[in-house]
């Protein structure tokens, strides 16, 4: 049986990773949790589960949840806090299985140390592999662990990929929905409202992914994270556009066959493949094959989507650049929910943080986190910049 690490536990990844769990008693066991800041559910979580560990963002959190599993009469279950007890969450000597589902850098250094620690890791969270995939691949390599891809469109190709060698591979597809905004006239992307952006035509995300989504950036860090996770170029690594959203991925192989990987919008089928690899487990998640009447691919449209160009062209520089393209698009997302900029002005917050972005591969972790700041704080100086203008903008019209 394996014993499995949540590492965001209340999100939905984390959630859906507990239903196949509990779907699969004999194969499948909690062993420990990392919950955020959500004590609610991490107290019924910890009631249900009985972790042995479970990790709160603050002391002051850890310490709530602990008072409350007291009076409870749960036993057992060791409240921590902070990027140390997320850690001590993933590197339990009795973890099998790591799943890495944290939003952002939060949780690099808890995957780093658990893959130092010779844990298997399910990689939900591609900021990991963008920011720090580069370390990350080494030190997997090194202690003979794999990064089993949960992200839908990875776990697709890693699903292909199992048909033929590296040298075999020509070139990898990404299919991406084009989001709610895919016919939208450009004139009308400066318009676009924080409610609109918001429904995703396919997926039921969260804020941040969804919006990502909008602008294709979430497209442009799967590039980054595809180039690391298979060892590709970036010229290797297409985009193709399937409002269906019916096909998750594609390998092209040098021969010219090309192998698709379909199944339901679910992402219980990604957790359970990366779980049971390299078993396939039999599940309910059966796929409607009349969905299959008809597909569309169509190439990006950069103009449209310039966070794509922004992507390759990180991809392409790697190192700092990856990092800034990530930290900015959080901050440059979080200033749109906030209503402080328009849709317009996410890719081009990025675009002026990678501007003022030196070149440099960061050798460690800390050298990683410590970029990471930096670009934020230019993304946060930038937004300002640009919210000041629309403000004059606005005023002299």
């Amino acid at each position: 049986m394996k014993q499995i690490a949540i590492l965001g536990s209340t999100g939905s990844i984390g959630q859906s990773t507990l239903s196949i769990i509990e779907k699969y008693p004999g194969r499948f066991a909690v062993a420990s949790l990392a919950a955020g800041r959500n004590v609610e559910a991490a107290f019924e979580q910890c009631r249900r589960w009985r972790p042995q560990v479970v990790s709160m963002a603050t002391a002051e959190l850890a310490d709530e949840l602990a008072k409350r599993l007291s009076a409870e009469g749960v036993t057992g279950v060791e409240a921590v806090y902070g990027t140390e007890g997320t850690i001590r969450v993933a590197t339990l000597p009795q973890v099998d299985f790591v799943v890495s589902a944290i939003v952002g850098v939060s949780g690099l250094e808890a995957t780093y140390a658990a893959v130092k620690a010779g844990k298997t890791i399910g990689l939900a969270n591609k900021e990991a592999m963008v920011a720090a995939g580069e370390i990350l691949t080494a030190a997997a390599r090194e202690a003979g662990v794999p990064l089993l891809p949960i992200d839908s469109e990875h776990n697709a190709v890693h699903q292909c990929m199992r048909a033929g060698t590296r040298d075999e591979i020509r070139r990898i597809w990404l299919t991406a929905s084009g989001g709610p905004f895919r016919n939208l006239p450009l004139e009308e992307f400066s318009k676009i409202t924080v409610e609109q952006a918001l429904k995703h035509p396919t997926w039921v995300m969260g804020r941040r992914i969804t919006i990502d989504s909008a602008t294709m950036l979430n497209k442009g860090l799967e590039i980054i994270e595809a180039c690391r996770l298979f060892n590709l170029p970036p010229s290797a690594v297409k985009v193709t556009v399937h409002p269906q959203s019916t096909v998750h991925s594609l390998v092209e192989y040098v021969d010219g066959s090309i192998l698709a990987q379909i199944s339901v919008t679910d992402m219980r089928l990604p957790i359970l493949y990366a779980m049971s690899y390299p078993e396939r487990v039999e599940s309910d998640l059966t796929f409607d094959m009349a969905a299959l009447g008809h597909l569309d691919f169509s190439p990006p449209d950069f103009e449209r989507f310039p966070c794509l160009r922004l992507a390759y062209e990180a991809a392409e520089k790697g190192g700092a650049h990856s990092i800034a393209l990530n930290a900015a698009d959080e901050v440059a997302v979080d200033a749109f929910l906030e209503r402080v900029i328009p849709f317009s002005s996410i890719p081009r917050t990025i675009e002026e943080v990678l501007e003022n972005t030196s070149e440099c591969h960061p050798a460690t972790i800390p050298e990683v986190l410590a970029l990471d700041r930096q670009a934020r704080e230019t993304a946060a100086t930038v937004v300002r910049q640009l919210a000041s203008r629309d403000r004059n903008s606005n005023v002299s019209a």
